[in-house]
């Protein structure tokens, strides 16, 4: 590895109320995969929007090459070869992927933007990273995963000499991110300077080689990625986390959600299970695999074709949400930001999304009523707020999950779907994440939990149910599952093939 190719020096940035970071520094080596580490809040963001030009420090200073350097916009990041892949996918839907590896700098024949080059550019992208799509597919078509490949290749395109990566794996299967990993460590080889945000501590070793830890808006660490898993977490959080897992079984009752035969043409066929009050069921499989199709159809969200839903005794017509949210039943959706949250609204007002229709009579909100019952939940989950007036899309990612668990609290669901709740929220929140569902199964409540994480699977569920092709295939007790049981349903052959 040669010497620093960027080196942030003493970056400071404030909001009102709020010192996002005092005092950071960072260097970035060629041929170098710098892991930077912190739970939510901790600045992570706020530094990568200063090296990418979303943001402008307040004090201290960032050197190219050794040379000081003002990034004022995305374009002067580009200029001085810093790319950035952001946790929050920055494509337009309604354009094709073609268009979207393109845009801004189309290559152009006569005048004219050359379409059929801008289509072989494209794939020789996607081959790179290995994703089989035809450019001419619009991006909205595209599920999530695949979305991540093509920012990935977008990035790519720029021939970056300074690549940062915000939660490249947070939506990836475990083939996927192996992929991925083989293309970081080619241009590591390259020389590319990568910083790589994660929070699966088990990455780290695999793709780093040094690792900065930020703690409350300060750089509090630079270790070896050899660093153990345990010393990590201490430096992150300040303190030692006894269990990454906290699972407390309780006594199964009776059955609170009941699904029979629901079925989807195309998607999904013939999945039915049971969730107990008191009880954990773990959904796994591969992305594509039917997981959130199927909780969407639960809640009412998606129409579905035959079977029956069933929720604390009362069947639920097919795509009626408010039945859904009337029999108990509550959804914690994947992309919180796109469908969990309203961005611009505070903290209270998502608190009370749910319960703002019984809320309101004769066309008056209880608005005293629903802060006082958003201020009670946002206390007992821990949610960290300069106050009930913040618009939630300040908050980090770990407090926003905990608000769009926590309006389904203060609606009383007594079954709630979580899909991937974990998703880009660091594991000082994630274990409270956990804490919390052992509260709601130890009061009598369920939770259908869906989730690409195996360890968590595993680690927080009473029985793990696998998915593959739109089919359930199998179930497991999670005292005795493997990793290795559930791969190997997840992967195996529907017989007769996909859903029809």
């Amino acid at each position: 590895m040669t010497g620093d190719i960027l080196r942030a020096e003493g970056l400071r940035k404030q909001f009102p109320g709020v010192l996002a970071l005092d005092g950071v520094d960072l260097s970035l080596r060629a041929g170098e995969v710098h892991v930077l580490l912190g739970e939510n809040g901790a600045g992570k963001s706020t530094l990568i929007k200063i090296l990418s030009g979303a943001y402008h420090p307040d004090g201290g200073r960032v050197l190219m090459d050794g040379r000081p350097v003002r990034i004022r916009s995305a374009g002067d990041a580009r200029a001085l070869g810093i790319a950035t892949i952001y946790q929050e996918f920055n494509l337009v839907p309604q354009l094709t992927v073609a268009e979207n590896l393109a845009l801004g700098r189309p290559p152009r024949r006569f005048g004219l933007v050359d379409r059929a080059r801008m289509e072989r550019d494209a794939a020789d992208l996607l081959a790179r990273v290995d994703v089989r799509v035809d450019p001419r597919t619009p991006v909205g078509r595209l599920g999530i995963a695949r979305m991540q490949m093509v920012e990935i290749a977008k990035a790519l395109a720029l021939e970056a000499r300074v690549l940062i990566m915000d939660e490249p794996t947070a939506v990836l299967t475990t083939g996927e991110v192996e992929k991925l990993f083989a293309i970081v460590r080619q241009l590591r080889d390259e020389g590319v300077a990568i910083v790589f945000i994660t929070h699966h501590l088990e990455e780290i070793p695999q793709i780093g080689d040094r690792v900065t830890v930020l703690r409350d808006g300060r750089s509090v660490a630079e270790v070896p990625a050899s660093t153990p898993h345990d010393e990590l977490v201490r430096l992150m959080v300040g303190r030692p986390i006894d269990q990454q897992y906290p699972r407390r079984p309780a006594r199964p009752g009776e059955p609170l959600l009941k699904v029979r035969g629901l079925t989807r043409r195309g998607v999904f066929a013939d999945v039915s299970f049971e969730v107990r009050a008191g009880e954990v069921v773990g959904v796994a499989g591969l992305v594509g695999a039917g997981r959130t199709e199927v909780a969407r159809a639960l809640f009412g969200a998606d129409h579905y074709d035959a079977g029956e839903v069933t929720v604390n005794g009362r069947r639920l017509p097919p795509g009626d949400v408010h039945a859904a949210m009337e029999a108990g039943l509550g959804l914690v959706p994947e992309d919180r930001k796109g469908q969990g949250l309203v961005l611009g609204a505070a903290v209270a007002e998502n608190l009370g999304l749910v319960t703002l229709r019984d809320a309101t009579r004769a066309g008056f909100v209880d608005r005293r009523g629903q802060r006082t019952a958003a201020a009670k939940v946002a206390d007992q989950l821990g949610i960290r707020m300069a106050g009930l007036d913040q618009e939630v899309r300040t908050l980090s990612g770990g407090n926003q999950q905990k608000v769009v668990i926590g309006k389904w609290l203060v609606a009383g669901a007594r079954v709630l779907i979580l899909d991937e709740p974990t998703r880009g929220v660091d594991v000082g929140a994630r274990v409270e994440i956990y804490q919390l569902v052992n509260e709601l199964t130890a009061a009598g409540d369920a939770v259908l939990m869906i989730s690409s994480d195996l360890p968590e699977v595993l680690g927080m569920s009473d029985r793990i149910l696998v998915m593959a092709r739109g089919r359930l295939v199998g179930e497991l007790p999670a005292a005795r599952a493997t990793q290795d049981d559930v791969m190997a349903m997840a992967v195996a052959e529907v017989e007769g093939g996909r859903v029809q």
